[in-house]
């Protein structure tokens, strides 16, 4: 199992575009577990003393993230002692982007009352399924010091598409990257992977040394004995089913799944372009598998755009799941997100879905919403 973990770390690792000899990795329960090894290295490579003294020997340290990044680096700041307060959110485009500009002017800022440490970068944003400038953010990283961790929890499966994985291009340049084949790969749950680019910061930042455990004068490579490296111990069984995968699909099945999942995408934005009770959330073509629009009823075509409109159309999303969820033919989730009232977010990652399941998503909104 052991060896199994190392082949498949290595192969991530080339993926992302760090050689094996520098680079290091574990598994761990999912990307919000991830997400906070990213920062608990991030913070001990830069405060090693915290180890042992704690927070109080060390600054207010700030933590920045895009306003459409995933909640588990606020949650990671709560329980590592950072707080909530000094996790600061970075202005996004249009399409949920970061915006590299406004992260410099951040950083400069919180420089009166802060350290600046850490900056998430997200590719794949969990609702809009956007990636963020990844070389732009890399070369402010490099100029104020700070480390760089990428968020791929949901993009990360694009790197083994060659007609996808440019957008993940500055990826190279992080300090530490999540990514979890639970998601875009298709791999049963539990499955995340964190990566950090340097070899050794994990035994440093997490090992104590037990005893009973990690004695060094085994009959083995103790190398092996990855459970001092993390805050969990053991969790060697999680790597098994990603390694049982990849060995019957090999690089170019999961190729096939991924650049089907997002033609899929591509076909259902194509599709609700051309109905006339649909609206898309944002323009563009969509650059992961998420979809996001909402379904217009008839009794709103002729209301202007305004509050009274908004509030109407904040409430068409959730009867139309009700009624989904009653009737058992079809899910889709639905959320607000900023200024955007109730819309639904289609997001592909089934590789038994087909365009005919997507005609027919469009076709119960539209039965199931026509009286609305």
């Amino acid at each position: 199992m052991r060896k199994r973990k190392e082949i498949l770390l290595k192969k991530m690792h080339e993926m992302v575009g760090w050689g094996d000899t520098e680079a290091d990795g574990i598994f761990s329960p999912g990307g919000t577990i991830s997400n906070l090894y990213s920062v608990l290295v991030a913070r001990y490579k830069r405060f090693p003393e915290i180890k042992t003294k704690g927070m109080t020997a060390l600054p207010h340290i700030a933590l920045f993230v895009s306003e459409h990044s995933h909640y588990s680096i606020k949650k990671a700041a709560a329980v590592l002692g950072i707080g909530t307060d000094n996790v600061i959110a970075v202005k996004c485009d249009e399409r949920g982007k970061m915006i590299p500009s406004d992260l410099e002017a951040k950083i400069l800022k919180s420089k009166r009352q802060h350290t600046p440490l850490y900056v998430n970068a997200t590719a794949g944003t969990t609702v809009y399924g956007a990636f963020d400038p990844l070389e732009n953010i890399a070369d402010i990283c490099k100029k104020y010091g700070l480390w760089m961790h990428v968020d791929a929890a949901w993009g990360g499966g694009l790197l083994l598409s060659r007609k996808h994985s440019f957008k993940l291009n500055g990826i190279e340049s992080a300090n530490s990257v999540t990514w979890n084949p639970h998601k875009l790969m298709g791999v049963p749950l539990q499955c995340s992977a964190f990566l950090v680019r340097e070899k050794g910061l994990l035994q440093a930042c997490n090992q104590m040394c037990a005893g009973y455990l990690f004695q060094p004068d085994k009959q083995y490579d103790t190398t092996y004995d990855t459970g001092d490296k993390t805050i969990q111990c053991g969790r060697h069984a999680d790597v098994f089913k990603l390694w049982l995968m990849w060995k019957a699909k090999g690089t170019r099945g999961f190729e096939i799944l991924i650049n089907k999942s997002l033609e899929l995408a591509e076909y259902l934005y194509k599709e609700l372009n051309s109905r006339e009770n649909f609206e898309l959330v944002f323009d563009g073509e969509p650059e992961l598998t998420n979809v996001c629009f909402w379904y217009i009823p008839p009794s709103l075509r002729s209301i202007p755009k305004g509050p009274e409109r908004e509030k109407l159309l904040h409430q068409v999303a959730p009867k139309i799941k009700a009624q989904m969820i009653e009737e058992g033919t079809t899910m889709v989730s639905y959320q607000p997100h900023a200024d955007k009232v109730n819309f639904f977010r289609m997001v592909f990652s089934n590789p038994a879905t087909r365009k005919s399941d997507v005609d027919f998503l469009l076709e119960e909104i539209e039965r199931l919403g026509k009286d609305l």
